[in-house]
């Protein structure tokens, strides 16, 4: 049994609930939507009890009398949120905030209590067949922990997953062994384009389709960009130009829709050798391309507060002073 003290007038109700899952009881003071305000008196929960709490909380959201917004929602409209929880989560790691991470998880995990709570609704799983699969994945990915296989270094273990995972998509798919499967099939599309290319990237190597070394890549990327060069020699008079200041895509030139199609190719071949030159030096291009934005972003709102400073802004100052004061914060960056 839960027990539950209402703060309302001078009067103390206790507040008896059964619990449907064990030794817990639905904790009401954790739905904000309630109208009324409950203090938890209760010994220190452990942490499935946690768990069940949380889950329990969510349940009590969706059920009837829960609230008005959560009920309302699909598996389609809570797509944007996890996606932008998942952002927020790697944005905590970034700023190395940890206090903030522990929160920015927990939102992250309610995507997965309330996809979880939707599907028992319909009858199609729960989340107690999430984390029974979780559990039995964790085990069989880790034969040199939980069987008899042997992996002493990380690039075994490596081998030992790709080799697993394999197996368990002929599995998934009913593959006999015979058959034919793409080794590119199960890369999702739906993912961020850039660790998309690097999946796909990583699963062609595997198969041995992979520059010999790191010089073939540099190759690669030039032989690109000569490509696109040579596509840009069609380009409408007088060339790319800059966007002018104001509004965005004022005085752009008209490009046939034809020639804006070959160069979405050459530019997405640009971008696609340039994730496997960060897959062969081991780096995540997501990563090391926030890492750049946010210095980016650093930088030119160093920029913008010299200007206020002296009454103006980014759009009223001349490229060349612009160009100056870049180069200042950069100083600054090193400095500090």
């Amino acid at each position: 049994m839960v027990t539950f003290t209402k703060r309302a007038e001078a009067e103390t109700h206790i507040v008896r609930m059964p619990a449907h899952r064990p030794r817990l009881a639905l904790l009401l003071a954790d739905c904000l939507s309630l109208a009324r305000s409950f203090t938890l008196v209760a010994a220190m929960l452990t942490t499935g009890e946690r768990f069940e709490r949380a889950v329990s909380i969510m349940e009590r959201l969706r059920a009837p009398g829960g609230c008005p917004w959560d009920r309302e929602q699909t598996f389609d409209s809570i797509k944007p949120y996890t996606l932008e929880e998942t952002y927020e989560v790697l944005e905590a790691i970034d700023n190395r905030d940890w206090p903030e991470l522990a929160g920015e998880l927990g939102d992250l995990l309610l995507q997965v209590l309330f996809y979880a709570e939707m599907a028992k609704e319909e009858a199609s799983f729960s989340i107690d067949d999430v984390l029974d699969r979780l559990s039995a994945k964790l085990i069989n990915r880790h034969p040199h922990v939980f069987g008899e296989v042997t992996a002493e270094t990380s690039d075994q273990v490596k081998r030992n997953w790709e080799a697993i995972k394999v197996e368990e998509r002929k599995k998934k798919s009913g593959a006999a062994q015979n058959e034919h499967r793409s080794i590119l099939a199960g890369v999702s599309s739906a993912m961020p384009a850039m660790l998309e290319a690097s999946k796909l990237s990583s699963r062609a190597a595997q198969a041995g389709f992979d520059w010999p070394d790191v010089e073939g890549l540099f190759d690669k990327l030039q032989e690109e960009t000569i490509e696109l060069r040579q596509e840009l020699k069609e380009f409408p008079a007088p060339g790319p130009r800059p966007q002018g200041r104001g509004v965005a895509g004022s005085g752009r030139a008209v490009v046939p829709e034809d020639l804006q199609s070959r160069l979405e190719d050459e530019v997405g071949d640009l971008f696609f050798v340039l994730v496997n030159i960060a897959r062969y030096l081991s780096v995540d291009a997501e990563s090391a391309l926030r890492k750049t934005n946010r210095k980016f972003k650093r930088r030119f709102q160093w920029m913008e507060e010299r200007l206020h400073e002296s009454g103006r802004s980014a759009d009223q100052v001349p490229m060349e002073e612009l160009e100056s004061l870049w180069q200042r914060a950069k100083r600054e960056e090193k400095i500090g």
